[in-house]
């Protein structure tokens, strides 16, 4: 099932992926400055909201992602009668989705202030290739095939760079935009077929079927978890625009900059080690080195947000945020541990363990509790930083506990 030229465990494989997701990020910021810097404030303010709105509509995509990741790599003997129905069953969640989607264009239209309806038609009818595209990446993440998932990666975040840039300089208004975003989602699905688009002999498809039914409600569950995560990732930024003015809440979202980029850093090793994390022999590996993994990487972006703090300053935004300087270092500290989070989260799908999804979403609670009641920029951070670091002790503790007596946590 797993090509030798694409096959590696633990961390082995990690340097070609970890290049091709950073490479993927960075185009999609990029997307994100071409449409700032040539669609002007209002027809960005809309573009930036629907894809919002795509971020939280891709949740179903991550769900089917780690579903067949963690069958596959679970019972790779099985593997062909999985990705068949996990693709299989894509196709018709994401055509659900984008009905839905398209159902409530006016409402959303009317959320987003638009006057012209067709962006969010186009951006409901992106959920389609979106969702497809999470089932590819699973299968071939459940393989470990590194390459071939470097390469879907890629054609996500560079595909929709080049294609956007295209569309907006050619006409650039909010419908180009999604347009553009629509037709490069084409690109990474196209990449994921080809992929798995590979001649078997006979026996190496064995015969079988799954139950749909426990696989949506896996992709229930696990979609649930990630929802939550989402939410703990955001929640803070929402709190900021009520208790702060103006100014002081768009240096908390400059600060947040540096926590997004710190978060994405090692987002390969969630991907490289999930398989790993879902079957027994491989599980408690997996977990000291993904959590090794994060400290390490923690310790240098948070002595380097100190040490270097006027180049962080630069990537933030330059000298109209120096108010919120000192404090990059708690900026780059709190993306570290939302990163640790967003591993020890994965674990526990990995272990089809729920615990850590009611945990997150109490994490989510409290910060609103607390943070509501609080006054001033550097209050708001530590408490979310105080908060996210319990819950890290927390779900590692339980992860560390879990495996060691080689029994579900929950």
């Amino acid at each position: 099932m797993t090509s030798p030229s694409d096959d590696s465990t633990g961390l082995r494989g990690s340097a070609g992926i970890a290049v091709a997701m950073l490479v993927a990020n960075v185009a999609t910021y990029g997307f994100q400055v071409v449409a700032a810097r040539f669609l002007g404030p209002a027809e960005y303010g809309a573009v930036a909201s629907l894809m919002a709105f795509l971020l939280v509509l891709s949740v179903p995509q991550l769900g089917l992602q780690a579903t067949a990741a963690r069958r596959i790599a679970a019972d790779p003997e099985h593997a062909p009668v999985v990705e068949r129905a996990i693709v299989r069953l894509s196709y018709r969640v994401g055509l659900v989705l984008a009905v839905g989607c398209l159902a409530l264009t006016p409402l959303l239209a009317h959320v987003v202030r638009l006057d012209n309806i067709w962006p969010v038609v186009l951006m409901a009818l992106s959920t389609a290739p979106l969702t497809v595209v999470g089932a590819q990446a699973g299968v071939l993440q459940g393989e470990r095939r590194w390459r071939s998932l470097g390469v879907v990666y890629l054609g996500l975040g560079v595909g929709r760079l080049a294609v956007g840039t295209a569309c907006i300089v050619l006409r650039p208004d909010a419908t180009a935009a999604m347009a553009a975003v629509l037709a490069a989602m084409f690109i990474p699905m196209a990449a994921g077929w080809i992929a798995l688009r590979r001649p078997r002999e006979a026996s190496a498809a064995p015969a079988g079927t799954l139950r749909i039914r426990s696989v949506l409600s896996e992709i229930g569950t696990s979609s649930a978890a990630l929802l939550a995560f989402f939410a703990l990732t955001n929640v803070d930024i929402l709190i900021a625009r009520q208790i702060l003015d103006e100014h002081t809440a768009g240096l908390y979202a400059g600060g947040l900059i540096v926590t997004k980029a710190v978060l994405f850093l090692p987002q390969f090793v969630v991907v490289v080690l999930f398989p790993s994390m879902s079957n027994d022999t491989s599980r408690r590996a997996a977990l000291v080195h993904g959590l090794l993994v994060m400290a390490g990487t923690g310790v240098a972006c948070t002595i380097g947000a100190y040490a270097l703090s006027p180049v962080a300053l630069l990537f933030v935004g330059g000298a109209d945020y120096a108010e919120v300087e000192s404090l990059l270092w708690l900026f780059a500290f709190l993306g570290i541990l939302l990163a640790t989070l967003q591993f020890l989260v994965y674990f526990a799908l990995g272990r089809q363990s729920h615990r850590s999804t009611y945990l997150i979403w109490c994490g989510v609670v409290s910060i609103i509790v607390v943070g509501l009641n609080l006054d001033g920029l550097a209050p708001l951070a530590y408490c979310v930083v105080a908060i996210d670091a319990i819950m890290v002790a927390v779900l590692a503790t339980l992860a560390l506990r879990g495996v060691d007596r080689s029994v579900p946590v929950s």
